[in-house]
């Protein structure tokens, strides 16, 4: 398998993982959500712990406004993030 195809399928498997806990496996809650940042991205918020910055984050990815963040919702965020990243990386090499 490619590294691409890794990086796929690792990424529908930690969704997966997450929107599994509370019955619903299509979707994540916002609690759902809060335990995924927690674990996989525990640098992305200061403290991990921010009620509000987890609320925005949810209210920005919940595109369709239904209380719940499909999954194509979480690839926007993590492809946005992503981006981010790419260009922070991109930014430090060029100085």
């Amino acid at each position: 398998m490619s590294q691409l195809e890794t990086a796929m399928g690792m990424t529908i498997a930690v969704f997966d993982k997450y929107a599994n806990t509370d019955g619903n496996r299509q979707t994540l809650s916002k609690a759902e959500l809060k335990t995924l940042l927690e674990k996989e991205l525990p640098n992305f918020l200061s403290s991990g712990k921010d009620k509000d910055a987890i609320d925005k984050v949810f209210k920005n990815l919940d595109e369709n406004s239904d209380s719940q963040v499909d999954f194509k919702e979480f690839v926007i965020f993590v492809a946005a993030l992503t981006c981010c990243c790419h260009k922070y990386f991109e930014q430090k090499a060029a100085k």
